[in-house]
């Protein structure tokens, strides 16, 4: 995609919710009874459904590293969030998400998600297992095995900026005014519940920055910095 003129200015931004809680069931849970029910539930392979925590919190007990996995509500709510806003409607935004197993979801900016979760799930595991939404015509969603730092050099930011509660304290207004100053700037934000980005994520940033003493939703976090963007370039 290529960076776009808006007000005068040519400038994309890039915005990638990194380490997501999505992920289909691991090997090493595929046995456990609660995920071999909910399987036979959807009528599927126990290595064909999401891990979710709704329904498999007894199995995530044995998961190392469980708090940061099991969450697909929380990509569902922020993609939402993203693919409604002003910026993505004049198409000045890359989206992707990438995820704890590493793998990497491109997100066409016309795509419309279900606002249902259950229809979002299971969205998401035709596209594991099918590889792009839809197969027959130009995918809306395509997903493929790729590390975050692959796809930052694939995407080639002028700048990388993450957000973790471990960054350093600034206000939000003043962050993205910076953003704006860059032609195609990339913003991380952390994809789970629980914990901190690993620190081969921070590596790859440029700036980390805190925007609140207390810990946000992902959903919420989104929501504020791409407003505080719009404002900054005029969208």
């Amino acid at each position: 995609m290529a960076v776009r003129v808006s007000c005068g200015r040519a400038f994309m931004l890039v915005f990638i919710l990194a380490e997501s809680a999505l992920g289909l069931v691991p090997k090493q849970l595929a046995r456990h009874p609660q995920i071999v029910r909910n399987a036979l539930r959807k009528e599927k392979k126990t290595d064909e459904i999401l891990l979710d925590r709704s329904y498999h919190h007894a199995a995530m007990r044995l998961l190392e590293g469980g708090e940061k996995r099991g969450r697909p509500d929380i990509v569902h709510v922020t993609l939402l969030e993203v693919l409604g806003t002003p910026l993505n409607s004049e198409g000045l935004l890359q989206l992707y998400v990438h995820t704890s197993d590493d793998h990497v979801i491109t997100v066409d900016p016309s795509t419309r998600l279900p606002r249902n979760y259950d229809r979002f799930v299971g969205l998401m595991e035709q596209l594991y297992s099918s590889k792009s939404v839809p197969e027959n015509r130009r995918p809306l969603l395509k997903i493929r095995k790729l590390s975050l730092e692959k796809l930052l050099d694939e995407v080639k930011p002028t700048k990388v900026t993450a957000f973790s509660t471990a960054g350093k304290t600034a206000a939000l207004r003043d962050i993205c005014a910076k953003l704006a100053s860059e032609s195609k700037p990339a913003v991380i934000v952390g994809g789970f519940a629980k914990g901190h980005f690993s620190r081969k994520t921070l590596s790859l940033a440029d700036e980390v920055y805190c925007i609140s003493r207390r810990s946000l939703d992902a959903s919420i976090v989104t929501s504020r910095i791409i407003y505080e963007y719009e404002l900054a370039v005029g969208v």
